[in-house]
């Protein structure tokens, strides 16, 4: 299938009761899916667009890197969200349907680390992540690692992670634990990154994962150290020099080069306007942009 009847197939038109002549109008909808990390600014991105250009409606929805993909491959979506970089077996259902996937590097992320307010954890490592999350670690309690919480009983480490169609589940497995380790059972695997963030507020044994967009007052972000490198907070300005060890880049996809509204839209997105949306919702831009102050 052509890239060019590709998006006429799925840039759907929504016709709806106007004031304009003979009673109608016509606007057209970009159907965009993905990433959970991604929605909370992807929406953002769709509302302020129809200051730009009512005549479309960009339609958003989470569900995950995974699922975004795959329905960017069945070709019920526009632009798939993601914060992974494309499998080569996704790459490759795609091309045997004809189709070439085109990447957009839209932001940087810092994938924080999340405990209990009340941990007194300031610092750890990815050998201590590994060996709290990974299939071959042996912590399981917090003393283990040298720490006590008040309320948490038995001080039995409750770990919460994603579902694993989310493509923070896969980047995080694949930068800390390594690709030759699988996650251990019997973590929390939540839907979101809020949900996430929710259970660590509320459960004093947690640590969790998730975007650094997704912080609150009600966590605690321990610095992060790999190696022999020192100890990084994630922040945007770390995430944008790549100083913190678990920055990432956050994606668009579309099944061949955009046109036409798809290409606006996207265009939008990494101009000032749209990079400085991205960074108020406390992601890194994918370029340096000024932006107003406290943006």
């Amino acid at each position: 299938m052509s890239t060019h009847r590709f998006q006429l197939a799925t840039l759907s038109v929504l016709l709806a009761v106007g004031c304009g002549p003979g009673g109608r109008s016509s606007r057209q909808v970009i159907e965009n899916k993905g990433s959970d990390t991604l929605v909370n600014v992807a929406q953002a991105w769709a509302e302020q667009y129809q200051t730009v250009n009512p005549s479309v409606a960009i339609a958003v929805t989470g569900g995950g890197s995974g699922t975004g993909i795959a329905a960017l491959i069945n070709g019920t979506v526009d632009i798939a969200n993601a914060s992974r970089s494309m499998k080569d077996s996704e790459m490759a259902t795609a091309r045997e349907r004809g189709n070439d996937p085109v990447e957009f590097v839209v932001g940087y992320d810092a994938l924080a680390v999340f405990v209990h307010p009340d941990n007194p954890l300031d610092a750890i490592t990815f050998e201590q992540l590994a060996r709290i999350y990974g299939e071959n670690g042996t912590v399981e309690h917090w003393t283990d690692l040298g720490v006590e919480i008040p309320g948490c009983k038995d001080q039995e480490i409750v770990r919460v992670s994603r579902q694993n169609n989310s493509g923070t589940y896969a980047y995080f497995r694949e930068a800390v634990l390594g690709k030759t380790q699988d996650f251990k059972l019997g973590s929390r695997d939540m839907h979101g990154s809020k949900d996430v963030v929710d259970l660590v507020q509320h459960t004093a044994c947690a640590i969790g994962y998730s975007g650094l967009a997704y912080a609150t007052d009600t966590v605690k972000m321990p610095c992060v150290q790999k190696g022999d490198g020192e100890c990084i907070l994630p922040s945007r300005q770390t995430a944008i020099d790549r100083t913190y060890p678990i920055a990432r880049p956050l994606f668009m996809y579309t099944l061949g080069q955009p046109e036409g509204e798809i290409k606006a839209y996207l265009d939008w997105i990494l101009s000032d306007e749209g990079q400085c949306i991205i960074s108020e919702k406390g992601y890194a831009p994918s370029r340096d942009v000024a932006c107003a102050e406290g943006a």
